[in-house]
């Protein structure tokens, strides 16, 4: 007999674990399950190593597992809607708002040293606009890769506490609904097992696409298009943004380039960080974190340049096509990431070995050097290097020759399927995080969380 849930919960990133959180604290009876395909959070171990270079494992552990992609990352959290999703238009203003310092306040409860806030800077926002670029105005929070992953594993270690039942290694496969329960198949270190549930939610993030875009074909859900991000990973001295980061922490930066007057964003800011790889589905892709104490810090910094493509007509395969982009930059690269200088792209030569080791900023990732115009798209690749020459004029020295560029790193947001209004796609089974489509971070990942729960108890 299958064993029954009141409602299982589809990934443990923080979305799901907020959800988890405010369904047991509001009604404490009700049983919860969470699958993770993913390792346990203190399980999770990248074996890059020394060698700073990925090894492709099956399930990363920098991208999976226990606490989402989120347990690795920067661990930044925005106070405010102006970017990382659209909760704001999703549910208004004030109820985003109200969400989103729900979940700061849990995370501070389960922080043993929970940081201050940066505060948005009215003379940083000027100098922006007056060189053609947009500083997005917002509080940040930096709790740092470390204080972040010890404040997530609190979190999990109380819902443990609290009756939920987490598992690990348990990969949804099927949801099927039959009258008003659903039947969940997943693959648990080799066992095929099926549960009941009367409510359902995914939360699998952007890995989860795949599966998420299945289950919708299988509900007969609505897709709406949506947009993908394709880009790189900008490491250079951390001093040249130090007038930034001072004082605001994260500068996330919009410009609209020349050439096609087309969209780009700076974001994902980490003073003193490193650059990582992370393993999507077998794709290798850049990304970057920082250490909130001093001496895990790092002279570089390091940020994502995106280049936003919007898909017009019958086209309905943005991912496959951000992805496939990202493949052949691992052909390219030999399996892995490339890295090339700024002045060896300008110049219009790949970067080689011994150029590279005789640049003044020191790679912390071990990437293959090579030439990312060989893979990026035109379009894409003008707007990036349209982008360092306007960053440069905030920021001298942006665009130093020795600027490394990784590629790719591509952010894919084209599942958004349609809800009723509290993220239900179907009666009884809710879609939250960025596999929705509508987030892009921590703090509105985790506010779709909470919402969500109280849409189950009864408590909007």
């Amino acid at each position: 007999m299958e064993q029954k849930f009141d409602i299982a919960i589809i990934g443990g990133g923080i979305g799901g674990l907020m959800a988890a959180y405010k369904i047991k604290k509001e009604t404490p009876e009700k049983s919860v399950i969470i699958l993770e395909r993913g390792f346990d959070q203190e399980k999770r171990f990248c074996p890059a190593g020394k060698n700073k270079k990925c090894v492709h494992c099956k399930i990363c552990s920098i991208s999976g597992g226990y606490a989402g992609a989120g347990a690795f990352s920067d661990g930044k959290f925005n106070i405010g809607t102006a970017y990382g999703g659209s909760m704001g238009e999703e549910l208004g203003e004030d109820t985003a708002m109200k969400y989103i310092n729900m979940v700061d306040k849990v995370l501070e409860s389960f922080s043993e040293d929970y940081p201050p806030l940066y505060m948005s800077n009215e003379e940083l926002k000027l100098k922006c606009l007056q060189n053609n670029l947009r500083l997005l105005d917002m509080n940040v929070r930096h709790l740092g890769t470390d204080k972040n992953y010890n404040t997530m594993l609190n979190l999990i270690k109380h819902l443990a506490g609290a009756g939920v039942v987490m598992k690990s290694r348990a990969e949804c496969r099927d949801i099927t609904k039959l009258g008003d329960e659903f039947f969940v198949d997943y693959d648990h270190s080799g066992e095929n097992i099926r549960i009941k549930a009367d409510k359902v939610i995914i939360a699998t993030g952007r890995s989860g696409a795949a599966f998420v875009k299945a289950i919708c074909k299988k509900f007969d859900v609505k897709i709406e298009a949506n947009s993908v991000d394709i880009g790189v990973r900008v490491e250079m001295k951390d001093v040249i943004w130090k007038e930034f980061s001072s004082k605001i922490y994260e500068p996330k930066i919009l410009y609209r380039t020349e050439t096609f007057e087309d969209r780009t964003r700076m974001f994902c800011f980490n003073q003193g960080g490193l650059v990582s790889a992370e393993n999507n589905n077998g794709i290798i892709t850049a990304n970057g974190h920082s250490y909130a104490e001093p001496e895990k810090k790092t002279d570089n910094c390091n940020f994502a340049i995106l280049s936003s493509i919007h898909f017009k007509g019958d086209f309905d395969k943005p991912t496959e096509y951000a992805e496939n982009i990202a493949r052949n930059m691992n052909f390219a690269g030999e399996g892995n990431i490339i890295v090339q200088r700024f002045g060896d792209l300008k110049r219009g030569r790949r970067t080689n070995e011994h150029r590279l080791s005789a640049n003044s900023v020191i790679p912390t990732l071990a990437a293959f050097p090579g030439d990312l115009s060989i893979v990026l798209p035109y379009r894409a690749l003008t707007n990036i290097i349209e982008t360092i020459y306007a960053l440069d004029k905030v920021a001298p020295g942006c665009a130093n020759d020795d600027t490394l560029l990784y590629g790719c790193e591509n952010k894919y947001y084209s599942i958004r399927p349609v809800h009723d209004g509290n993220f239900a796609i179907t009666d009884g089974m809710y879609l939250i995080g960025d596999g929705s489509g509508i987030t892009r971070g921590l703090s509105q990942s985790g506010a779709m969380g909470l919402y969500v729960a109280d849409a189950i108890t009864g408590n909007l």
